[in-house]
């Protein structure tokens, strides 16, 4: 039981970045009578713009973050960014607050190493082969032992941001360089991967609640530059497929924890399931759900955080997202074509409010369902392309 929002008796959620992702998050529990306060690095963020309250601080400066968590008391502070003080949000927790899913997951995710090893060599789940890099010259070491091509990212990025394909040697120093400047953090330290010869790419949302682990039908997607452009509900998979997921998902989120919903990319192959990456919070590809099913990732978030059960989640119709991307930086900017988007059948748009444009930015994404995937997507990519920007 709680009361209403402002009332001694309300109960508090933080989201901690406020993209829009979290914009959906902060909406959700807005439905559920919680009242909501939305934190970033930059002014009238989308989540800010629909949260009771809002703040502006440096993401990694703890101290700013302990004295907002200190004043405002939330019974919930709930990530939604890599960037974040990790290490006070452990030291908070360990003073009783509550950080969803957990502080441990939100700093075992949020760096490439310590989840990759702790999937790889504590879990033992299947994984490309990696090395790790602190120099170019490691670097060239690493692509010796992992062959052409091979995967570079920073350790810690968002969006695709840093990541490239290093095709040969001549490659190495070039893509060095945009792992470094793509990085959220100072860190002078990468991921090399070794290249997977996929079938296709899923994300798997595993929502763990009072009610157990559940899962949503897997999503496919295709990525340009590390980024998602679209995403599709559900990905054709056969049940042994299926299975084999839902167990990685399993065994990575039972170990990390927490109430909430999570993430978790995986790799098609002809040889098996392979871990990725995971994500302890709604995932980009998820907004798919807010077309497809009864209760998109968002909501089953905030049931799950707030300790409500989850009996069942169910698909009600395929569906598909492409998303509008900026391709210049403005802070004056006008998106149009909705009229055109919205004439598309079964189509609905999100425009995000984003307060300024960045080359590759996502700014919008058009919602379609269908009568199968492919319509959807037929759908998803017409209204995206009626979509623009104009600065």
């Amino acid at each position: 039981m709680y009361g209403a929002p402002y009332s001694d008796q309300a109960r508090k959620l933080l989201l901690l970045g406020s993209g829009e992702l979290g914009k959906e998050v902060i909406m959700e529990a807005q439905r559920l009578g919680v009242e909501t306060i939305a934190v970033d690095r930059y002014e009238h963020a989308p989540a800010m713009q629909v949260a009771h309250r809002s703040y502006v601080i440096n993401m990694q400066d703890g101290e700013a973050l302990r004295q907002i968590i200190e004043a405002e008391k939330p019974d919930y502070i709930v990530p939604e960014i890599e960037a974040i003080a990790t290490d006070m949000l452990v030291q908070l927790e360990s003073e009783g607050h509550r950080v969803i899913p957990t502080a441990r997951a939100t700093q075992l995710t949020m760096d490439r190493e310590g989840i990759r090893r702790l999937a790889a060599e504590t879990l033992a789940l299947p994984t490309a082969p990696y090395q790790f890099a602190e120099s170019l010259e490691q670097l060239r070491e690493a692509t010796k032992v992992l062959g052409f091509p091979c995967v570079i990212k920073p350790l810690m990025s968002s969006s695709g941001k840093g990541q490239s394909v290093c095709h040969s040697e001549a490659d190495i120093e070039k893509c060095w360089k945009y792992a470094m400047e793509g990085g959220r953090t100072q860190k002078q330290r990468i991921i090399v991967e070794g290249f997977v010869q996929f079938e296709s790419e899923i994300t798997l949302l595993t929502v763990r609640s009072a009610s157990g682990t559940s899962f949503c039908n897997p999503i496919g997607h295709i990525q340009r530059d590390g980024d998602y452009i679209e995403s599709w509900q559900p990905h054709a998979m056969s049940d042994s497929q299926i299975l084999e997921a839902q167990q990685i998902a399993q065994t990575i989120t039972d170990e990390l924890g927490g109430y909430g919903i999570y993430g978790v990319e995986l790799f098609l192959t002809k040889d098996g399931v392979l871990f990725s990456e995971v994500s302890p919070r709604p995932h980009d590809t998820g907004m798919v759900t807010m077309a497809t099913q009864d209760f998109s990732q968002f909501a089953l978030h905030v049931r799950a955080i707030l300790g409500y059960p989850i009996p069942t989640i169910r698909q009600l119709t395929p569906g598909a997202t492409h998303t509008l991307k900026a391709t210049t930086e403005s802070k004056q900017f006008i998106i149009g074509g909705i009229d055109e988007a919205l004439s598309v059948p079964n189509t609905t748009v999100r425009i995000f409010g984003k307060p300024e444009t960045k080359v590759g930015r996502r700014m919008a994404v058009a919602l379609s369902s269908g009568i199968n995937t492919d319509e959807a997507r037929s759908y998803a990519t017409r209204a995206a392309n009626s979509l623009f920007i104009k600065t």
